[in-house]
């Protein structure tokens, strides 16, 4: 019998970054975990955990990989596999927490929507920037996340501990998959992650930004559907 697969994903990102996945699955278990009410790494992770069969096999992606650090360090003998998309380990440096502020301070002003504008650079390469169908994703995804759940989001995110000094104790087989042109994670985030756990293999999806679920489904669906096989 095929093990449960939980899904979960990051800051101002749903169910829609999935659906490619969800589609290819369809006689799958397959679990969206919730990233809307809590505003702690260790609130998602538990109500992830509280939540998911006995066992299972984890795929995370941006905020998600941060959970499912805390998911690893909580409870590794639940998870079977491990799968981390446009994720990183390290904790904020001052650039990132300036970022970050930067966002807070344009929700608490009334501007919530630029926030995804803002961000659209960071998201996509530039030949994808005039997208439609990427963009009207991203920005859907925006709005039904909504203000009050991004401001939680980013203080669980800001809040959260350096993951690299436990990567080592990770023993289940782990895929790393980056975006070619993320301009969120680095090569070198990834090179780091896949230095500490053992056995783990690197993935880069060529002429993708930080969404490559949806930006290159026809390579990373066949990626994932491989490494969890049946």
């Amino acid at each position: 019998m095929s093990l449960p697969i939980v899904l979960i994903t990051g800051q101002l990102l749903t169910d829609a970054v999935w659906q490619p996945l969800l589609d290819a699955w369809p006689d799958r278990d397959v679990i969206v975990a919730d990233n809307r009410r809590d505003d702690t790494i260790a609130g998602f992770a538990q109500r992830l955990l509280d939540t998911a069969p006995p066992r299972f096999i984890l795929v995370a992606h941006a905020m998600g990989g941060f959970v499912a650090f805390e998911v690893m360090r909580r409870a590794p003998e639940r998870v079977a596999k491990l799968a981390l998309i446009s994720t990183l380990a390290s904790a904020d440096g001052p650039a990132q927490t300036a970022r970050r502020q930067g966002y807070i301070d344009l929700v608490q002003s009334g501007r919530f929507d630029q926030v995804v504008e803002e961000r659209i650079p960071m998201l996509f390469p530039e030949a994808k920037r005039g997208d439609e169908r990427l963009l009207a994703i991203a920005r859907e995804m925006a709005a039904d996340t909504g203000a009050d759940t991004f401001l939680a989001q980013q203080r669980a995110i800001m809040a959260r501990i350096d993951s690299r000094p436990r990567l080592h104790e990770i023993a289940v087989p782990t895929l790393l998959i980056r975006g070619e042109q993320d301009g969120i994670t680095s090569r070198a985030h990834h090179e780091e992650m896949l230095e500490a756990i053992p056995g783990a293999r690197l993935e880069v999806i060529a002429g993708t930004g930080h969404l490559p679920t949806i930006e290159a489904p026809e390579v990373v669906v066949p990626l994932l559907t491989d490494f969890i096989g049946a």
